[in-house]
């Protein structure tokens, strides 16, 4: 069965560099902070239903054009040679169809003027984070609500943690 669903594109080292806390991170361990990138954008496709596709420029890692998927994330590393904003171009049109939105969070608006003549919705890395952050206010006010509810009942007696863990798989 096809995949019909939105899809995201995201350029990881420019959301990395555009995100304070990551940027700050990523001075002391770039792993750590592709990471966290990684947890917070599968907490968001959790949320938002889209699929969510990171790019990485390889160059700052080995392995040359890999992917591999992380929880529901995709991971590509660019081929040798080619740039994230290249992968990008090449994954809007491997992944055009006139039933899906592709968005596309690049810091590289410049870069990618081919897509965005193409349709492609830009997201910069602010407006990203805004949306993630939004994510994740809504769903610990769900769980928050939830927990007004009896203590007679299995969820009214789990801690707030186990709670959000549950959340979260069940959103996977």
């Amino acid at each position: 069965m096809a995949d019909w669903r939105d899809v995201l594109l995201v350029d990881g080292y420019n959301m990395i560099g555009g995100w304070p806390f990551l940027a700050k991170l990523a001075n002391s361990s770039m792993h750590e902070a592709r990471d966290m990138l990684l947890e917070k954008l599968a907490d968001y496709q959790a949320y938002s239903g889209l699929r969510v596709v990171v790019i990485f420029d390889a160059y700052r890692v080995p392995g040359l054009g890999k992917s591999y998927t992380q929880g529901k994330v995709q991971v590509f590393f660019t081929k040798e040679k080619e740039t994230a904003d290249e992968c990008i171009e090449r994954l809007v049109g491997e992944f055009s169809h006139r039933r899906r939105k592709i968005y596309v969070a690049t810091s590289d608006l410049i870069e990618q003027h081919v897509i965005f003549a193409r349709g492609a919705l830009r997201l910069s890395a602010r407006e990203l984070l805004n949306e993630v952050e939004q994510s994740e206010r809504e769903v610990k006010r769900k769980i928050t609500k939830e927990q007004t509810k009896s203590r007679n009942t299995l969820d009214g007696k789990l801690p707030p943690d186990v709670r959000q863990m549950f959340e979260r798989w069940r959103r996977e």
